[in-house]
């Protein structure tokens, strides 16, 4: 008698994720918070000089020379953007976002969710043109930041919450990409484009040819990241770009199959992310001296909306819109839940951090300014984090009618 064994199964990605994502937004919390802490210690200067240390060659005009910050903002996070776009593309074609009835709630809720505070912001320093162009930085979600705020929620949290609130960052992570390429590329060299999309049309074509090794990709990867930085389009772009190009195997009954290209690819990527890349990031991007910051620094224009657009704008874009959807039979609101607890995770989608940062970082040049951002951006999503853990630690659970 032959046995006959079922598909080989890896553990879920989505629950990897949320794993990872998990003990990794913890991490990033406490490297954000010791950032702080030696941008405001004696530690400053060395902190500062060496995150413009020059430690590469001079790209462009434009670039200058690669520095320690570059480094982690140009190369690590395009790392980053790669396994958003894996993730993307998972959910979209086997994933939680795969059909048009799953990926209404979430698709809906992200879109309010990055208008809502797009027009706080535009509201608040609506007087001030040389600051329309961080409208972006309010409208990301922190994926990594807002799930270990649920982790540390324990049982309180369903998995309904979890679910819904990676399925709208991920939905956002989309929109924030786009905007980065659309909004805040610049000059653009043409050679170098032209090179990005014969390196793309060689990963594609691997694609179609069967061509299911890690290798070949990784080293496309690279050329593409390369050739992307010196065209002009930012280089994070080649993340998501490439992560298009992976092969995907559809596996019925076992979605996360462990011969799966995308997916061999996406589990190795989780632990070097959650664990080093987003919390380097952190680390690099939060510390802001608060020397000779009062009241009239953190309640000018810039700051007040940026957090205003985080805590306020994303609240009311993301809650309006799933009571809208459900009292109108657009989409239920997410299973096993209550208003209570459905209002404390649009108050968590408030958390920007990461993304917000890295898009300030992208909408201003003036060190000031970028200063000004991130004190907006720290304040927005530790209120959020604050205010979102206090109603979910207390809202009523979900009782099964009888």
């Amino acid at each position: 008698m032959v046995t006959v064994l079922p598909p080989r199964r890896v553990k879920s990605a989505l629950r990897a994720f949320l794993h990872s994502g998990a003990s990794g937004g913890l991490l990033l919390m406490a490297a954000a918070a010791l950032a702080m802490i030696i941008a405001n210690s004696p530690f400053a200067e060395d902190y500062f000089h060496l995150l413009h240390l020059p430690t590469g060659p001079v790209l462009s005009d434009e670039l200058g020379p690669m520095t320690v910050h570059l480094w982690i903002n140009d190369a690590l996070m395009a790392i980053f953007f790669l396994l958003v776009g894996l993730e993307i593309k998972r959910e979209f074609v086997d994933g939680e976002l795969a059909s048009p009835e799953k990926r209404r709630l979430p698709v809906l809720a992200a879109a309010a969710g990055m208008a809502l505070p797009a027009i706080v912001y535009l509201f608040v320093t609506g007087g001030h043109p040389e600051l329309l162009r961080g409208w972006a930085v309010p409208a990301a979600t922190d994926i990594a930041f807002a799930i270990g705020v649920l982790a540390l929620l324990g049982s309180r949290a369903p998995a309904s919450l979890k679910l819904f609130l990676t399925t709208v960052a991920i939905v956002d992570d989309m929109g924030a990409v786009a905007i980065i390429a659309i909004a805040y590329t610049n000059n653009i060299d043409g050679a170098a484009l032209f090179a990005a999309i014969a390196v793309l049309g060689g990963m594609w074509g691997m694609g179609k040819l069967g061509v299911v090794r890690l290798w070949p990709y990784l080293i496309g990867f690279a050329l593409l990241w390369f050739v992307v930085l010196v065209s002009g389009v930012h280089a994070t772009i080649a993340g998501v770009l490439a992560a298009m190009t992976i092969p995907f195997r559809r596996t019925a009954g076992a979605p996360d199959a462990a011969d799966s290209t995308l997916h061999r690819l996406e589990h190795a990527l989780h632990a070097p992310v959650s664990y080093l890349i987003v919390p380097l990031f952190g680390f690099a991007n939060a510390g802001v001296s608060l020397a000779g910051v009062g009241l009239a620094q953190i309640l000018a224009p810039l700051p007040l909306g940026v957090a205003a657009g985080l805590f306020l704008g994303k609240q009311v874009g993301i809650f309006a819109t799933v009571w809208l959807a459900a009292k109108t039979g657009f989409a239920p609101r997410p299973a096993r839940t209550t208003w209570p607890q459905v209002y404390g995770v649009a108050l968590l989608c408030g958390i920007g951090f990461t993304m917000s940062l890295f898009i300030g970082g992208l909408a201003f040049r003036d060190p000031a300014q970028i200063d000004a951002v991130k004190i907006g951006v720290l304040m927005g999503s530790i209120v959020a984090a604050l205010a979102g853990f206090t109603v979910l630690r207390f809202a009523p659970r979900f009782i099964c009618p009888e």
